[in-house]
């Protein structure tokens, strides 16, 4: 068994879709202490606070210590094991959301890069004390998305701080940016690929190659994307009716929209909904 063993599981935030954090925590491990290989289906964060260990993910192996961290992605195969003579101590951050990605991606994190420099004095350690103590009054879960995105900034400043870090954005990141955020603030709207490619000052086809880049698929089925998962979320709210989910996420059409809410999710927009009230989520 371990010696310090502390999880912290977070209260569904109705409405919360951007970014949300489902659970943190604390391990003291003791000599070879190991998880996997297995999958997770969230975005998960570990700080290294003394000790050593190693993390291995795509076919490589990371060794970490203090001021050190590692980032788990959805579905991707890992294990992580302590080292036998001066085992590691960390916390961990899981979270989800259709902010997620972007947010990682800005800390030049993502499943080829999956290791990062915060150093000893970093805030991951105030960052779990303020969530614990959080946790403790009214209001926590509401407290703790402030503090997620305070984390998740902080690791986007740091990773420009750092020698070590990847090289700082180029044009073409930012191009990229710029277009997720339009995305972001306009996919309610009934907008096209040229409507955002208009906005950042670029042709169409290069944008969406520079998604493809960036994100492993096309800028039209990034924008797919993001609108069905925010739907999926929105269709929790038994008072919207699926039209009302449709128009909410840029579709006029509510024949169109579940039509490509299964091509993405796997089934309809009511069947759907229905598993989940079954499911009781």
């Amino acid at each position: 068994m371990t010696r310090i063993n502390v999880d912290y599981y977070m209260p569904a935030l109705q409405g919360q879709t951007d970014l949300r954090l489902h659970f943190f925590g604390m391990e003291e491990c003791l000599p070879n202490h190991s998880w996997g290989p297995g999958l997770r289906d969230a975005y998960i964060l570990h700080y290294v606070h003394s000790g050593t260990g190693t993390f291995t993910t795509g076919g490589t192996t990371y060794r970490l210590g203090a001021g050190q961290g590692f980032l788990i992605v959805p579905d991707m195969l890992v294990q992580y094991t302590a080292d036998e003579s001066d085992p590691w101590t960390y916390t961990w951050f899981g979270f989800q959301g259709v902010l997620a990605k972007t947010l990682l991606q800005r800390a030049h994190l993502n499943a080829s890069h999956p290791v990062y420099e915060a150093g000893p004095d970093g805030g991951f350690p105030r960052f779990y004390e303020q969530l614990r103590a959080a946790m403790e009054g009214p209001g926590g879960d509401v407290l703790s998305q402030g503090i997620l995105y305070g984390l998740l900034g902080e690791l986007i400043r740091d990773c420009r701080d750092n020698g070590e870090a990847p090289r700082p954005t180029t044009s073409k990141e930012a191009y990229v940016r710029k277009a997720v955020g339009y995305i972001e603030s306009s996919y309610s709207q009934k907008i096209s690929i040229q409507d955002i490619a208009r906005s950042v000052g670029l042709d169409r086809t290069y944008l969406s190659g520079l998604f493809k880049d960036q994100f492993g698929v096309s800028l039209q089925a990034f924008l797919l994307e993001y609108r069905m998962k925010r739907a999926a979320v929105l269709l929790h709210n038994l008072e919207l009716s699926v039209s009302d989910v449709s128009r909410s996420v840029g579709y006029t059409d509510p024949f169109l929209f579940s039509k490509m809410f299964k091509k993405t999710i796997g089934c309809s927009p009511r069947s759907y909904r229905e598993q989940q009230i079954s499911s009781g989520s």
